[in-house]
């Protein structure tokens, strides 16, 4: 009889679990942080834009200006999508691409292209911690 294997099994069935939890606390840290920052940027004319602005879990509304999703198969259904726009503010590609008579007032692409980065890496981070914890 090996001592301490059913120590072991109890730590290694956990960790599925506890990387699931970790990661998704994490994917919803960075998408807070993320809509936050795209608020700050985004034209302000009545609100609407802003309030336009936010992160689910799965799909976007319809019609929402989306940077695709964080997650995916790696993580089975963890899946956020960060959007803007849709309803009353059809607009919000309007003013991230500009239109012929107006520039652009880009507020979306740039934030998550700074983010993208941080995100792998917090997402990995967060894996990591879990294994260590279990």
């Amino acid at each position: 009889m090996v001592e301490g294997l059913d120590k072991l099994n109890r730590r290694w069935k956990a960790i599925p679990e506890r990387v699931k939890v970790n990661v998704r606390a994490t994917m919803e840290d960075l998408a807070n942080d993320i809509v936050e920052e795209m608020w700050s940027r985004a034209p302000y004319d009545d609100g609407v834009l802003q309030a336009s602005i936010g992160w689910t879990w799965g799909e976007a509304p319809a019609g929402a200006l989306t940077i695709g999703t964080v997650g995916g198969r790696e993580f089975g259904t963890m899946r956020i999508t960060i959007f803007a726009g849709g309803g009353e503010a059809f607009y919000a590609r309007f003013q991230e691409f500009g239109t012929v008579e107006m520039a652009a007032n880009p507020f979306f692409f740039p934030v998550w292209r700074a983010h993208r980065r941080g995100v792998k890496g917090r997402i990995s981070r967060a894996i990591s911690k879990a294994i260590r914890e279990s």
